[in-house]
């Protein structure tokens, strides 16, 4: 898992407002004026909701074992986020800075920040746990582990935490990509519903994707079946 511990460094959403104009008719009804469009003000105003595919199993041994991955990519995805958040952090930070020992000086104490405060967290992870990490760690930032532990440390370094991370069957420099993989498109499913139920904190991807055009690309896999 020490691969894993470099790569805690947001991407962060942001929330658009719109300005609203109040006007009175002769009625003395409240209304808002929208675009040209008239809306009464005492209407009830709903949250956007966004209705996501229905997902159904073509046995119960399928169903096990997306449940399965569910449990595991709501327990890790929490650091995938936080390594965007710090990534952020870090590469603003960086630029403020001027001198090449500065930034060094800066990414030691970084470094050594994120191991002492993340350590005993990413130990209690499992070795399939800590690659849907690293592929989470790929949706949030666009930047593979590897190429993270690259610019943190050097191209020596990603090269041996690669290597140390092929003994236990992982890559870090796997990608995740849901129109190639299918384990990424029940990640990324997994990520939306939990999304809209709350569950999950929603932080904006380096990548959005569309998960009916998704679901119609592997509704014939033999995992899963059609509505």
């Amino acid at each position: 898992m020490k691969p894993i511990i470099y790569l805690i460094f947001y991407f962060p959403f942001i929330i658009f407002g719109q300005n609203f104009d109040n006007k009175k008719d002769s009625n003395n009804d409240q209304y808002i004026i929208v675009v040209g469009d008239t809306i009464l003000n005492n209407s009830i105003s709903l949250n956007e909701i966004f209705i996501l595919p229905k997902l159904k199993f073509s046995t119960s041994d399928s169903r096990r074992r997306y449940l399965i991955l569910q449990r595991k990519t709501i327990k890790v995805y929490p650091f995938a986020k936080l390594a965007s958040e710090r990534l952020e952090i870090l590469n603003q930070r960086m630029n403020l800075l001027k001198s090449k020992s500065e930034k060094k000086k800066y990414a030691r104490l970084v470094q050594k920040f994120v191991k002492e405060e993340f350590t005993d967290q990413l130990k209690k992870n499992t070795i399939t746990e800590a690659q849907i990490l690293i592929k989470l760690i790929h949706r949030q930032t666009g930047v593979s582990a590897f190429n993270l532990i690259k610019s943190l440390r050097s191209g020596w370094s990603a090269y041996w935490y690669n290597n140390t991370a092929k003994l236990y069957k992982m890559s870090l420099k796997t990608p995740f990509d849901p129109y190639v993989s299918e384990e990424d498109y029940l990640i990324e499913d997994i990520l939306q519903r939990q999304f809209q139920n709350g569950r999950l904190e929603y932080q904006e991807p380096f990548q959005t994707y569309d998960l009916y055009s998704l679901s119609k690309k592997w509704m014939y896999n033999d995992l899963l079946i059609k509505n």
